[in-house]
């Protein structure tokens, strides 16, 4: 079919830049294009396999066995303090288009190298700040019939990197319209600024990741004295978790601990899934040990 790639290696869509061959891939730029490759797909009884920057998802060694599709539908629109862009919009250039007229809202994700499709299914966040927060609706795509179905926030069921297309699964998202607030010009940008001065500070980004590998943990034995100066934020970081396991700067294959910020694992060029799927199980095996705290992947692992 026009427009379906054959053995395209995934590391290429990937900031960890790690990844076997997917057998067919494609990118989509309009709506009906999705529908059509879902359909072809469906005919063929293959999985289908969404992805947006590759930013937050390990991807196999092996040939991925379906359809991968890459989610290009990225127009943007501001009008007023709304803001209607395409899954597969970065957020930086969302980014942008709020700090060129003076939105507030968004200042948090300067730096973040994904989409705000991505965003939105993991509920991405950082610096206290989640993308529940500006999302005032949601345009889907229903995988069982292939219509489109609108989403109020509510519906969306945003929780703790999570959502309602992450949890029960069965959608892909098409479009976002944000909701954010009318502010000075001078101190978004001055925050974003200060956001990505504080991003390169405390994150490893002089090598390929994949941002954090684990969700941070919500606090259930606060009486712990160990965990006492996490009380106020109500989760004990993973990082921390990490870093008290002596884990820091540990090296299976070419994959790295990261000793600027532990709940990275970095890529010190040659690095396999295999190799990072054996530091997690052994950073969840030691945290597990020490602690008696099961960490849970904030990542995605792809496979079929």
């Amino acid at each position: 079919m026009v427009g379906i790639q054959k053995n395209i290696l995934l590391k290429n869509h990937s900031t960890f830049k790690i990844g076997g061959p997917a057998r067919y891939f494609t990118t989509v730029r309009k709506t009906p294009q999705l529908v059509e490759f879902l359909r072809w797909a469906e005919d063929r009884n293959l999985p289908v396999f969404v992805l947006g920057n590759g930013s937050n998802i390990l991807f196999p060694d092996e040939i991925i066995e379906g359809l991968v599709i890459k989610i290009q539908i990225s127009d943007i629109k501001q009008e007023g303090e709304m803001i209607t862009c395409g899954a597969g919009a970065p957020l930086g250039k969302i980014l942008e288009v709020s700090a060129k007229n003076s939105l507030s809202g968004l200042e948090w994700s300067a730096g973040i190298p994904g989409t705000i499709g991505g965003a939105i299914f993991g509920n991405a966040g950082s610096l206290g700040k989640e993308t529940k927060d500006v999302v005032e609706s949601v345009k889907a795509i229903r995988l069982k019939d292939f219509k489109t179905e609108n989403f109020s926030k509510n519906a969306c069921s945003f929780s703790y990197r999570s959502s309602v297309f992450r949890e029960k699964g069965g959608f892909i998202i098409l479009e976002a319209r944000l909701k954010l607030q009318k502010s000075d010009k001078k101190f978004v940008e001055e925050r974003i600024k200060n956001n990505l001065s504080l991003r390169a500070k405390k994150q490893p980004l002089d090598y390929p990741s994949i941002g954090s590998i684990f969700k941070n943990v919500k606090i259930t034995d606060k009486k712990n004295p160990e965990f006492k100066k996490f009380l106020k934020a109500g989760k004990i970081p993973a990082a921390y978790l990490v870093a008290s396991c002596g884990l820091k700067g540990k090296i299976i294959g070419d994959a790295k601990v990261s000793e600027k910020h532990s709940n990275f694992i970095i890529n010190l060029g040659k690095a396999s899934s295999r190799d990072v799927l054996n530091l997690i199980v052994l950073i969840k095996e030691k945290v597990k040990d020490k602690f008696g705290i099961e960490l849970e992947e904030e990542i995605i692992l792809a496979n079929f």
